[in-house]
């Protein structure tokens, strides 16, 4: 029989105990044993807890929460054997969201139980850690860090909304962009993403040709300057699918290297993490396990 663990983050589930009940009895219903309980804590996101799950043996993590505590997770069992399976319960779910993992606790249950496996790519920023979906630097950590917690709880990725009408005429940043160690690339951006995924909150395909497993990082670097820049970016990427749009340059590496002039704001899977001048990410290829969907 699989021996699974169940790393929570109870500050992402209303009811812990119902939580709780909803996951026993769908891995019983598969004939699974009785589960080892991690909860994460302020302090630690999940990391202490992945830790402890494969010290004990088991060959699957079932992650309830958010993107959050599945980078925490994914950070510790990166390179290893034990698969990971997503139970969507935060905010964006974005990696849940682009490997098709359903909602529903039973039937993410159901992908855990009988999916397939898939090995996907791991981004690593250097000072920072692991991140699964994207790290960012500039509008978007700045929208990531104004957004109250009781914000998102209540309204979900919609809560992003009013923070990221307040930072639509930030300054941009003059940065220097490093791919795979080639010459710099000198631009004036709103922000630069680094991602392993292409779609976004709300299913905004950004990077359509993104793929978790191809071995290499999506970059992104948005430069609108007025209102209307991002109107028209905005109408870009929703009708011409990302690349093509107005404002926006895509770039695919191994390494990515960014500079800025002044520290700026930066984020990990919408994880808030110490302004710097630099953000540099290299890719490490299908060191995930994860649990998907039979195609």
């Amino acid at each position: 029989m699989t021996r699974s663990a169940v790393v929570i983050n109870p500050s992402k589930v209303l009811d812990l105990d119902a939580r709780r009940r909803e996951l026993r009895d769908a891995l019983a219903a598969a004939g699974w044993p009785e589960p080892l309980w991690l909860e994460t804590t302020p302090e630690d996101p999940g990391s202490g807890m992945a830790e402890d799950a494969a010290a004990a043996g088991v060959e699957v993590v079932l992650v309830c929460g958010g993107d959050g505590t599945v980078r925490a997770v994914a950070g510790v069992l990166a390179g290893s054997d034990v698969a990971v399976a997503l139970i969507p319960s935060g905010t964006g779910n974005l990696l849940a969201g682009n490997l098709g993992i359903p909602h529903g606790v039973a039937e993410a249950v159901a992908v855990a139980v009988g999916g397939a496996r898939r090995r996907i790519d791991v981004g690593v920023v250097e000072g920072a850690g692991a991140f699964t979906v994207m790290a960012g630097m500039g509008f978007d950590a700045a929208m990531v860090g104004e957004t109250p917690d009781e914000a998102k709880r209540r309204f979900g990725w919609a809560a992003y909304v009013a923070s990221g009408l307040r930072n639509l005429t930030r300054r941009r940043m003059a940065v220097r962009i490093r791919l795979d160690g080639g010459r710099y690339l000198h631009r004036r951006a709103s922000s630069v993403l680094v991602a392993n995924v292409g779609r976004l909150q709300g299913g905004i395909r950004l990077l359509p040709d993104a793929e978790p497993d191809d071995g290499c990082l999506d970059v992104a670097v948005l430069s609108p300057s007025h209102l209307s820049d991002w109107v028209r970016l905005a109408g870009g990427v929703l009708v011409w699918r990302g690349g093509d749009a107005r404002g926006l340059e895509t770039f695919r590496a191994r390494a990515v290297e960014v500079r800025a002039a002044h520290d700026e704001p930066r984020e990990l899977d919408g994880d808030v993490i110490v302004p710097d001048r630099r953000l540099a990410a290299r890719v490490r290829p299908g060191a995930l396990i994860v649990c998907v969907p039979q195609v």
